[in-house]
């Protein structure tokens, strides 16, 4: 290829890139382990033609907050993680797991339980699905600023210890790409502002921006 030429990446490939929404026939559903937060289920669908059966955890989805201070700080908490066998560095985040309640209710709550912290403006930062082929867990990660005290949590289990401290989003980041900090929430909200930021923040949604793709929430339509 000439020096002069550009690439592409087969066909389509100047087209916007986004994740395709497909629903395949499910032919059998069970649940092979009930949870106290969230079951295993046994799902047995038709793909091309073909029987294909997956067991995956049906999670009730979940909500982070990096919470941004006027000088660009962003709060981390480290907390212990049983599974992990790890006191990770985490931004405050919980489960969707409260009847009736809307992602930003969720995060505005974890963010006073979690930091004892009040925001008074909120973006959508980012979303990612934790783990595409094993769960469908979806996480929803928001950017909170005009930050204020509240009263104090009383935290109990896990969040008992809860550490928290403020850094730099110049020096999370560092952490993200030394490999030092691997909350998935943390690394991808880190790298999100991190983007943001350079583009002036432009492109951030608004805090009550819908989410269709919430399997629960959204109803499944994208």
């Amino acid at each position: 290829m000439a020096e002069d030429q550009t690439p592409t990446v087969g066909p389509g490939a100047a087209e916007t890139l986004r994740d395709e929404p497909f629903t395949a026939k499910i032919t059998d559903r069970s649940v092979k382990f009930e949870g106290r937060v969230w079951d295993v289920v046994s799902e047995t669908f038709d793909y091309n033609g073909e029987q294909i059966t997956r067991e995956f955890v049906d999670h009730t989805g979940a909500v982070a907050v990096l919470a941004m201070d006027e000088d660009e700080r962003v709060l981390l908490i480290r907390q212990y993680r049983h599974p992990i066998r790890s006191r990770d560095w985490e931004i405050p985040a919980g489960l969707l797991d409260e009847d009736g309640e809307s992602a930003l209710s969720a995060a505005q709550r974890e963010l006073a339980e979690e930091a004892d912290l009040a925001a008074a403006r909120w973006n959508v930062l980012v979303e990612y699905q934790n783990s595409p082929g094993g769960s469908n867990e979806v996480v929803r990660v928001y950017l909170a600023r005009g930050l204020t005290a509240t009263e104090a949590f009383e935290r109990t289990a896990e969040e008992a210890d809860i550490e928290v401290r403020w850094v730099s989003l110049d020096d999370a980041l560092d952490g993200v790409l030394d490999r030092r900090l691997q909350n998935p929430s943390t690394v991808s909200g880190v790298l999100a502002a991190a983007a943001l930021r350079a583009r002036g923040w432009q492109g951030l949604a608004g805090g009550d921006e819908p989410w269709p793709r919430h399997p629960k929430l959204g109803g499944g339509a994208w």
